[in-house]
């Protein structure tokens, strides 16, 4: 079994519906020196639609969920091996709130590994912004369901104890010196 670290690594999430600007966000502080670890989701269905597999959103969502669950494993367990903070796109628990959004039951190992692979106990999660929100190929959902998987995640993060941080509706910079701010322990 995995032991629960007292203190979470410094792993820090950011997470919130589709088209919100998460990835963005994660790629400008990338560019400050930021480790990262990338989505899962648009990786999956770029690999799925590659090799004409079926585990996709809008063909297998609760065999999407699971390799979406793989590769939220896998990353806590790399980001283990970065010096300094590391910024997720996304973190365990998004794959119960995307399961919740699909009208999916969560598995019981599903809640287990979000009890266990902790992250940094505040979250940052971007609103939904139609002014930002634009679908394709691999994001196929309306403007309603990047709103309910918003909520979605509000529920599942704050469920599971942590503390939600609003990504301000601002450009990419500010919001970047939003999140190294409290990165540092300079926002309360």
């Amino acid at each position: 079994m995995i032991p629960r670290p007292a203190n979470p690594p410094a792993f820090h999430i950011i997470t919130g519906g589709p088209g919100s600007g998460k990835t963005t966000l994660i790629d400008a502080l990338a560019l400050e020196g930021f480790h990262y670890m990338p989505e899962a989701g648009r990786a999956i269905i770029r690999d799925q639609v590659a090799i004409g597999g079926t585990a996709l959103p809008w063909s297998d969502r609760a065999a999407f969920a699971e390799l979406m669950l793989a590769w939220e494993l896998l990353s806590w367990h790399e980001a283990h091996a970065r010096a300094g903070p590391v910024i997720f796109d996304r973190g365990v628990p998004d794959v119960s709130g995307y399961l919740r959004v699909s009208g999916l039951p969560v598995p019981a190992h599903l809640s287990e590994a979000a009890r266990l692979f902790r992250y940094q106990p505040r979250v940052f999660i971007a609103p939904p912004w139609r002014a930002i929100f634009m679908a394709d190929a691999e994001r196929r959902q309306d403007f309603a369901e990047a709103e309910a998987t918003y909520e979605a995640m509000v529920a599942v993060y704050t469920e599971l104890g942590y503390e939600l941080m609003m990504l301000p509706f601002a450009p990419v910079t500010e919001r970047a010196c939003f999140v190294r701010s409290a990165i540092a322990g300079d926002l309360d």
